[in-house]
């Protein structure tokens, strides 16, 4: 299981859902989802969010 903390960091930048989705290239719904843990991003993806907010992907992104 992929825990996050991806809605803490976006709300600490002050960055949208809609805004961080148009910055990655995916849906809001994508966002959300990955938000609540319902989906897993791809490598790339998990990529360009950390790049967003100029952190590592552990940063963000945790095994469990």
């Amino acid at each position: 299981m992929l825990l996050n903390s991806l809605k803490q960091h976006r709300e600490h930048a002050g960055a949208t859902q809609e805004t961080l989705a148009k910055a990655v290239g995916v849906s809001r719904q994508t966002i959300i989802a990955i938000e609540k843990g319902n989906y897993e991003p791809s490598l790339g993806l998990a990529l360009k969010i950390a790049g967003q907010f100029k952190l590592k992907i552990e940063d963000i992104f945790v095994l469990q």
